[in-house]
């Protein structure tokens, strides 16, 4: 499993220094069902936004 996760949308909560994500675990969906046939059709629903 990955160990660093990076991530550039610094609005998200779970955002860090150097664009790595803190979370716990992240939670990835596709768009166009049960499967994606790139990364435009995916989404992190991991993501909230700061307070």
């Amino acid at each position: 499993m990955a160990q660093v996760v990076l991530c550039e949308v610094n609005n998200c909560t779970y955002w860090g220094s150097g664009n790595k994500c803190s979370a716990e675990a992240i939670y990835v969906v596709s768009s166009k069902g049960k499967q994606a046939s790139n990364s435009e059709e995916t989404d992190c629903k991991t993501f909230e936004p700061d307070a």
